[in-house]
């Protein structure tokens, strides 16, 4: 039995949409209810929801065998797993925006708003730039615009919320996608399952 994490929410509602297509379908998952595993014997697989930023943590443990994660997760929290397949769902970018009359002003530290601090530091490093950053959990776009932060760096889709906002992307620097990822001991004594789904996910994608 293959144990698969799902993301939670619409997201994850298009990656299983891939998996039925692919082969390894679960008609429970699709009645309404509240339960979050679903098993298919005949197929091999049981599905669990699960929130989409602990989906990593559910494979990285051994929990699940493969999972479905956003790229912006595995940037900037690292876990030990095997990335094997971009799924090319949930497109978006990771960015960095301000007010729309924002000038950097070099001769003094940046002060960067975000929730994802890792990806903000190593980004800053690259460049250079000495940051001060504050970690935020919700609501980024309000910190420029309140005099905390200089700069935010966030996820960007369609770039509405910035612009309802009066701010504007400044450098968009990441693409980002949902990605099949396993567990390296899962990969080792279950290869051949996984090869087999993600081989049929592969074709899906293409």
């Amino acid at each position: 039995m293959l144990n698969v994490a799902l993301p939670k929410g619409r997201l994850g509602e298009k990656v299983y949409d891939l998996f039925e297509r692919a082969g390894f379908d679960c008609p429970s998952i699709r009645e309404p209810n509240r339960k979050l595993v679903f098993t298919n014997e005949e197929k091999g697989v049981s599905y669990f929801w699960v929130k989409p930023s602990d989906v990593a943590i559910y494979v990285e443990r051994g929990a699940a065998d493969i999972g479905v994660a956003g790229k912006d997760i595995l940037l900037e929290y690292g876990p030990d797993v095997y990335e094997l397949l971009d799924l090319k769902l949930g497109k978006c970018e990771m960015c960095v925006a301000a007010k729309k009359d924002f000038r950097d002003d070099t001769s003094r530290t940046l002060r960067v708003a975000t929730k994802f601090v890792n990806i903000a530091r190593a980004h800053y490093a690259q460049l250079g730039r000495e940051i001060d950053i504050i970690k935020l959990n919700g609501s980024i776009e309000l910190a420029p615009l309140l005099g905390l932060s200089d700069v935010i760096v966030d996820i960007v889709e369609t770039g509405a919320t910035l612009r309802e906002n009066d701010l504007a992307p400044i450098e968009r620097f990441i693409p980002l996608s949902a990605r099949l990822i396993a567990n390296k001991s899962s990969y080792k004594f279950k290869a051949k399952e996984i090869e087999t789904v993600c081989g049929g996910l592969k074709e899906q994608v293409q």
